[in-house]
């Protein structure tokens, strides 16, 4: 069985935090690492068929443009470690989404960096790694 490590990754030092760790880990271990980043998306009912065609257009293109911004330079950067990475990127609600990508990908830690961010929303609606901690069925390491 190999083991799989997901980590998200948002372009936040924290989460390049996160993203050392479980490539030190995995080098250690020989897990491989799948670096996954989620984009918000919410649909939108009441637009029109133009509308909706001209937003899908949108879409591809900032999903091209976060895997050669984002997840490209971060996969660069870690080259050479013998370490079998690969990245998704998905739409969606993002502590949702990770804990779908960590499912289906049968993996068996997430990882997910701590910013540290202390504001009205966060204490009411919560934190991402707040979130995953709770509804992740595999360990979730939170990286300060």
């Amino acid at each position: 069985m190999t083991v799989k490590y997901v980590v998200a990754c948002d372009g936040s030092e924290a989460s390049r935090r996160a993203l050392d760790l479980a490539v030190d880990l995995a080098g250690s271990s020989g897990a491989s690492v799948i670096v996954a980043h989620v984009l918000e998306w919410s649909p939108y009912s009441f637009l029109t068929p133009t509308e909706l065609e001209e937003r899908h257009k949108r879409r591809g293109e900032e999903l091209k443009r976060a895997k050669e911004a984002l997840l490209d330079p971060l996969v660069k950067s870690i080259e050479g470690r013998n370490i079998e990475v690969e990245t998704i990127i998905k739409y969606g609600h993002v502590a949702e989404t990770l804990a779908e990508i960590t499912s289906n990908e049968s993996a068996s830690q997430l990882f997910i960096g701590r910013t540290g961010e202390s504001t009205l929303a966060v204490r009411v609606f919560g934190s991402v790694a707040g979130t995953l901690a709770q509804i992740t069925t595999v360990p979730c390491t939170i990286v300060p």
